[in-house]
């Protein structure tokens, strides 16, 4: 009997993974993934150590190593107070002295342990410092942003030369690269994202139904500006003068991605122009502005923020929702608008990124120009005044995601991808 393959996921260094995953994006992926590909491979998940954590941890098959990350802490302050060395396209998250301490020891464990394949996100610094202490393992670069194509072009080339294999997560980011990079050839290749299939089901599949007659507009996500709230605000006013029983719930935490991850690195003129909610010092009041401006649209009694939600809990919200919007002016996929679909909601979102991948305009959903409150207003009605509509997107909705957006239709995926690129060993 053959020996299983050693496979090794990497969480971005300043969150933890702790199992069940309840909060994270990447993090959920990591725990999702992983528990599937244990039935195929020797998996192991490395990721930031609290004090409160084993070193070690077993779960559904997968070993969790975890890894302290004082000593960086302790540098980033230092280097964070000399932000002469630092520029747009350089900025101090994309240097190679960025959680420098982290991923040597994550390298020197991968060396010791002996593994056949290695899976980063996001961090293109990594890669080289893995490849000096494992000349032979295969190197996958996972990106959720686009990075890659913002950075500055030379350091992110010297990088890449160290990969065996770049993912995007949505055709819009894998072109990107590909454009950017003709090194990379035919070693670019996107995987989507996934979503639980039988947990996110529709109300009429577990036969519960709503208790009211509130038409519920959902959006879920981050409260930071390339979210759109500003923009879904003023959507809504319109759409509330002309559908009394609209309600607009928002669920997800406050603070806004840092302006040197997104903001400051975009070429989109909507998305740099969001600068304008960010101080001096790059701090943001941005939750403040749109509890300003709920007041001055008058609308406060008609809009909820329930905060962050635990993901286990966050399928009752898309149950109970209508529509499912996403106003983002920046989003490399999009994952509140799978999670919709699975549950037969119709989703309403921007031409943006990797969103379009996901929503079949006029069939699953609408699509509408970022940063147009008129033009999301009017798809948002279009689909509370139809019925017939709206139920017929959510069912093509539900069958897209089967086909495309499944938890087994990414591990299918993964599983081919890591065998090709193992070819060699």
């Amino acid at each position: 009997m053959s020996k299983k393959k050693k496979i090794a996921f990497v969480n971005q260094p300043w969150n933890s993974v702790v199992p069940p995953v309840q909060s994270g994006s990447i993090a959920l992926e990591i725990y999702e993934v992983a528990r599937r590909l244990a039935d195929f491979y020797d998996v192991t998940v490395y990721a930031k150590r609290d004090k409160a954590q084993s070193k070690v941890q077993w779960y559904e098959g997968v070993q969790y190593r975890r890894v302290y990350v004082g000593f960086d802490l302790r540098l980033l302050r230092g280097l964070q107070k000399l932000p002469g060395l630092f520029t747009t396209r350089k900025p101090l998250f994309a240097r190679n002295l960025y959680h420098l301490g982290y991923i040597i020891q994550i390298a020197d464990d991968l060396r010791r342990g002996h593994y056949d394949v290695v899976h980063l996100y996001n961090f293109s610094q990594f890669a080289p410092i893995i490849r000096f202490f494992n000349p032979k393992i295969k190197i996958i670069l996972d990106m959720r942003c686009e990075w890659l194509t913002q950075l500055e072009h030379s350091m992110i080339e010297s990088r890449l030369k160290q990969t065996d294999l770049v993912f995007g997560c949505s055709e819009y980011i894998t072109n990107t690269i590909r454009e950017s990079f003709a090194m990379l050839n035919g070693c670019c290749k996107t995987v989507y994202g996934g979503v639980d299939i039988t947990r996110f089901v529709s109300k009429n599949v577990i036969e519960e139904y709503k208790s009211d007659n509130a038409k519920r507009l959902l959006f879920v996500g981050r409260i930071s500006p390339e979210k759109g709230l500003h923009v879904l605000l003023e959507a809504f006013k319109n759409v509330a003068e002309q559908c009394p029983q609209a309600q607009l719930e928002i669920v997800g935490g406050e603070g806004s991605a840092p302006q040197e991850y997104i903001v400051g690195l975009s070429n989109d003129e909507k998305v740099a122009k969001l600068v304008s909610f960010y101080n001096d010092d790059g701090e943001d009041g941005y939750f403040d502005y749109l509890q300003d401006r709920l007041r001055t649209l008058d609308i406060e009694d008609r809009v909820t923020f329930y905060g962050s939600v635990p993901y286990g809990q966050l399928v009752s919200y898309y149950q109970n929702a209508d529509i499912l919007v996403n106003p983002s002016l920046s989003e490399s996929f999009g994952r509140s608008l799978i999670e919709a679909m699975s549950c037969c909601i119709p989703v309403v979102a921007t031409r943006v990124g990797g969103m379009t991948d996901i929503v079949e305009d006029g069939e699953t959903g609408f699509l509408v120009e970022a940063d147009d409150p008129d033009g999301l207003a009017n798809a948002m009605l279009k689909v509370l005044w139809d019925e017939n509509l709206s139920r017929s997107m959510g069912q093509a909705g539900r069958k897209r995601t089967l086909e495309l957006f499944s938890w087994e239709r990414t591990v299918e995926d993964l599983l081919y991808h890591y065998e090709a690129v193992c070819e060699n060993l």
